[in-house]
């Protein structure tokens, strides 16, 4: 009983609803609890990957989602303040998915927008730690937003596409895997 009560009052406390519960998201190039593969691991700053934007396929968006967001962020980061490592926002809510590669490909949905990453630049930037720390964590959340588009130029860094997005999330779903070297 305790327990659904927690589960009700986290509910409460951040908004969540049943249908939140429902939203997933998968992916060919992403296993939660798994190593990244090479292919996603950025190809500078010592690292030697394809820096290659992972498929990401999401479902059960509750209703009223306008438009999704997804984000890339690794909390493990030795700043202070984590890693942004992708961000898209304005992807149109009748989108589900995003093909492997498509950050690089420039084939992301129609009126998306990718913001800068912690690396200075738009576009995915895959994992990339500093040689000898433990494994980082590396989370990718798609989340559903309350609107058509976010009021932010293509060069927003991560921090503030992350305080628009959180704003007017609805539902948001994440698999997080781990990288190290």
């Amino acid at each position: 009983m305790r327990l659904i009560t927690a589960v009700l009052l986290a509910a409460s406390v951040f908004g969540a609803t049943a249908a939140q519960a429902e939203m997933k998201l998968t992916s060919k190039d992403l296993t939660s609890g798994k190593s990244m593969a090479d292919a996603q691991v950025f190809n500078s700053f010592g690292c030697a990957g394809g820096n290659i934007s992972p498929e990401l396929v999401w479902s059960g968006a509750p209703e009223g989602t306008k438009s999704f967001a997804v984000m890339a962020y690794d909390p493990d980061a030795p700043t202070g303040s984590g890693w942004w490592h992708w961000s898209v926002f304005n992807i149109p809510a009748n989108t589900s998915k995003i093909a492997t590669g498509a950050s690089g490909e420039k084939k992301l949905p129609a009126g998306a927008v990718e913001g800068h990453t912690d690396f200075a630049t738009s576009g995915y930037g895959g994992a990339c730690p500093p040689a000898g720390d433990a494994p980082h964590h590396y989370q990718f959340t798609v989340y559903a937003l309350s609107v058509d588009k976010l009021p932010l130029p293509d060069t927003a860094p991560g921090a503030m596409v992350g305080f628009y997005v959180r704003a007017n999330t609805l539902a948001k779903a994440s698999i997080e895997v781990t990288y190290g070297r």
